[in-house]
C-alpha cells in the first residue's frame, strides 16, 4: 500500500477528478471516535434495560420459570447488535458517507464511481462490518489491497477517501436564506446523483462569481441551477430564491455541517 494512494474516477463528461484513499490509520481513528460515541449509546441503552427489564423479569420468572431471563438477555443483545448496525446505517446515510468519526479523521465513504452513497450501500458495509472486524480481516484486506477496500466495501461497491476541505476564500460566502433552503432541500431532494465534480463546479462559480460582471453572473448563475435541477429530477428552482441562492444551498450538502 502506498503512503497516499490516489484513485482517479472518469465522469459522463470525460472529466477526469483524483481523490486521495483515506488509508489505514485514518480509518481506524474514526472507527476509534465511532466505538467510543456509540460505547455511550450502548451504555445508556443497557442502564436503561436494566432499569425496566428487572421488575418485569422477575415478575415473569414467577409465571414461566428462569428461562424467561435468558429470553432477556437474548432480546439485549439482539437490540444492541441493532444499535450498532443501525449506528453505521443512519449517520453514512444522513451525512452523505460520514459518521462522527470519518467527519473528525476528515474521511468520507463514496461509491466506485465518486458518487455519494445512499441507504443501500451503507446498509452493506455495516452488516458486513462484524466479518470485517473478525481476526482484522478489513485491515488485511485495506492493507494489501490497491484501493483500499475492506469486505463491505468490495460487496458495497464503495471506497473511502479524504474529504476535500473547501478552498479557503473571501469570495466564497454562504447567505443565511441558502441555510434555510438547505435545511428544506435535505427532506426532499435525492442527491445521490450529484456527483464530486458536480459540487467542484459548484463550488468554482461561488469563488469566483465576485469578479464578474453581473450579466455574465447572472446567466452563468442561472445555467447551472438550471442543470443542478436537471440532474436531481426537480420540477424547477424554488420559485423564492435566486439561481445563487440555490446554489448555496445544494454546495452545502457537500460540507461538513456543525454538530
Amino acid at each position: 500500500m502506498h503512503l497516499f494512494n490516489n484513485v482517479k474516477f472518469n465522469t459522463p463528461e470525460s472529466v477526469e477528478l483524483e481523490f486521495t484513499l483515506a488509508g489505514i490509520g485514518n480509518r481506524a481513528w474514526a472507527l476509534l471516535i465511532d466505538y467510543h460515541v456509540l460505547a455511550v449509546i450502548l451504555v445508556g441503552f443497557f442502564t436503561a434495560w436494566s432499569i425496566i427489564s428487572v421488575p418485569l423479569g422477575d415478575f415473569w420468572v414467577d409465571i414461566f420459570g428462569t428461562s424467561v431471563t435468558l429470553w432477556l438477555m437474548a432480546i439485549a443483545i439482539l437490540v444492541s447488535f441493532i444499535i450498532y448496525i443501525s449506528y453505521f446505517v443512519f449517520f453514512e446515510t444522513l451525512w452523505f458517507g460520514q459518521t462522527p468519526g470519518k467527519r473528525v479523521a476528515k474521511i468520507r465513504v463514496v461509491r466506485d464511481d465518486g458518487r455519494l452513497i445512499g441507504l443501500q450501500q451503507a446498509t452493506l458495509r455495516a452488516l458486513l462490518r462484524p466479518f470485517d472486524e473478525t481476526l482484522f480481516i478489513g485491515a488485511f484486506l485495506i492493507i494489501l489491497g490497491r484501493r483500499e477496500k475492506r469486505l463491505g466495501d468490495l460487496v458495497a461497491g464503495t471506497i473511502v477517501i479524504q474529504a476535500q476541505t473547501p478552498t479557503a476564500s473571501a469570495t466564497l460566502t454562504i447567505s443565511e436564506q441558502a441555510k434555510v433552503l438547505h435545511e428544506e432541500l435535505v427532506k426532499t431532494a435525492d442527491l445521490s446523483p450529484l456527483m464530486p465534480d458536480d459540487f467542484a463546479v459548484i463550488r468554482e462559480y461561488l469563488q469566483r462569481r465576485a469578479a464578474m460582471s453581473l450579466k455574465a453572473r447572472a446567466s452563468l448563475s442561472l445555467k447551472l441551477a438550471e442543470q443542478v435541477v436537471a440532474i436531481l429530477n426537480l420540477e424547477k428552482l424554488p420559485e423564492v430564491v435566486t439561481p445563487d441562492v440555490f446554489l448555496e444551498a445544494v454546495y452545502l450538502f457537500y460540507q461538513q455541517p456543525e454538530f
